[in-house]
């Protein structure tokens, strides 16, 4: 049928919304992932909340009169329009957030614009029972969402939706409750909450698809007695749809960097030791793919203590695994040949070529007798060690050499150092200085200012100057879906 046989075919009608569904023109292109078929809008009134409506053109005729032909079909045309930009614009906002909990607060906003409410919550509960979990409000406080806690979840919208069918393959239906004051079969602890939160009616949707699984819900909640149109109801299907599939994937990167994690922190000390006449702190903060910094402190012969902290090059796992087997073999070379530093990581050199052609790595060995506050220490393309204290805030000088693997034959002087009582030693990882963003000279001035001004009260805690320097150098912290290397810090306080 042609668009001059559609037009001669629409005659009036008292609702446009008791129409069957439209059908497009043979000649209006359907669009990718969008149901060409959406419940028709009241030409009356705007696509959607905040859209304006399709102008009327100037010699339209009275509201009473008959419409012009091909009126209901070029209104109709508009809202269609009109919605599939609203979405576009909705999912290019959603697409551009990174982690999980923005992307609920982005998915909870578009849905209240979708279906005309202005509060909700999103429940973020996958059916594999992996994690993560998470519950956060728009328009309700902490509070509010502990008080909706309150009602048997098996009685809430959000419940019936996540546990109410067995199969986790099967998308469930959104549930919309009209008016809760007379909704029948609710809990009285459903009604109590929302005459005590002010909200009347609320619709429920399920955050799921057949090839994602069920990833949580988000239920939004109406001031008045009041339900989603037809039309809003689709809007909205096809937002939490797309909406899915993107937090599905926001949902493995993050298990995948939880993983990586975890991974780092196991093959790093599960605990320093204690050793008279120091005491000993460490800061390791992991970056989203996992790098290969790494510390380590293990006790000697005789009262001594041996200091450590490297960097892998890369990323990944390839790049953990590789540090456990540097990090587990300077362990072994530090027990035979601990008092020699160069001798230390002379053989770590060599059993990097050997095994790891392809890989260089940095790292700095100290040999420490607490007893006499004596340190001897060497590193590889490692930077210094900072030494605070009471009078003194300064670098160890070390000598300049090349990482480990760089150089067929690597060898470099030590350097003894002498602590006075109560002064630390901050050991760290180039990591550090990256992460502080500035170029490299005033990242090392950054790092000296930070230490320098570390409260008199925490100069006896090693741990708290640690916390002072990272606060100070990365006043943001360390943002784990944020590309970047690992930080490692290790201080050592002398008695």
């Amino acid at each position: 049928m042609g668009v001059c046989d559609a037009q001669a075919s629409d005659a009036p009608v008292g609702k446009p919304t008791e129409m069957s569904s439209p059908h497009l023109p043979k000649h209006v292109p359907k669009v990718a992932g969008i149901d060409s078929t959406v419940p028709a809008p009241p030409h009356t009134k705007a696509p959607l909340a905040g859209v304006p409506a399709a102008a009327a053109p100037a010699d339209a005729a009275p509201a009473d009169a008959a419409p012009a032909p091909g009126a209901l079909i070029t209104d109709r045309l508009a809202g269609w329009v009109s919605d599939l930009t609203t979405l576009h614009e909705l999912t290019e906002r959603l697409i551009k957030t990174a982690t999980l909990d923005d992307a609920l607060h982005e998915v909870l906003g578009a849905g209240a614009a979708l279906v005309g409410a202005r509060r909700g919550m999103a429940v973020l509960e996958p059916a594999d029972g992996f994690g993560p979990t998470a519950t956060i409000g728009l328009g309700l406080a902490h509070a509010d969402l502990g008080t909706i806690e309150t009602v048997p979840r098996g009685a809430t919208s959000y419940g019936r939706l996540l546990d109410g069918l067995p199969d986790p393959g099967r998308v469930p239906e959104p549930i919309a409750i009209h008016d809760v004051r007379t909704e029948e079969g609710l809990d009285p602890r459903h009604r109590e909450v929302a005459a005590r939160l002010g909200y009347a009616a609320s619709y429920a949707l399920p955050l799921a698809t057949e090839e994602a699984g069920r990833i949580g819900a988000g239920v939004w909640l109406y001031d008045e007695p009041a339900a989603p149109t037809d039309r809003q109801r689709h809007l909205v299907g096809l937002y939490g749809r797309f909406a899915t599939e993107h937090l599905a994937r926001l949902l493995q990167v993050e298990r995948a960097r939880v993983q990586v994690s975890t991974v780092a922190e196991e093959l790093l000390p599960s605990r320093l030791p204690r050793v008279p006449g120091v005491l000993l702190a460490a800061r390791h903060r992991t970056g989203p793919r996992g790098g290969g910094d790494w510390y380590d402190a293990l006790p000697l012969p005789e009262g001594a203590l041996g200091l450590a902290v490297g960097s892998v090059s890369g990323t990944g796992p390839s790049a953990l695994a590789a540090m456990g087997r540097l990090r587990a073999s300077l362990r072994a070379y530090a027990v035979m040949e601990g008092e020699d530093p160069v001798a230390v990581l002379s053989d770590l050199e060599l059993l990097l070529r050997l095994t790891e052609p392809a890989r260089s790595a940095t790292a700095l060995f100290a040999y420490a007798e607490p007893a006499r506050r004596r340190l001897v220490l060497a590193g590889a393309g490692h930077a210094p060690p900072l030494l605070v204290g009471e009078r003194r805030t300064e670098y160890v000088e070390t000598s300049l050499s090349a990482p480990l693997g760089m150089l067929s034959c690597w060898e470099a002087p030590s350097v003894e150092l002498s602590p006075a009582s109560g002064e630390t030693v901050l050991l760290y990882t180039d990591g550090l200085l990256r992460r502080i963003g500035d170029p490299i000279d005033r990242a090392f001035a950054r790092l000296h200012a930070a230490a320098a001004s570390v409260p008199r009260a925490d100069r006896d805690d090693p741990g708290a100057i640690a916390d002072h320097v990272l606060r100070t150098v990365l006043p943001d912290g360390i943002d784990p879906a944020v590309e970047g290397e690992d930080v490692v810090l290790l201080a050592a306080r002398f008695d």
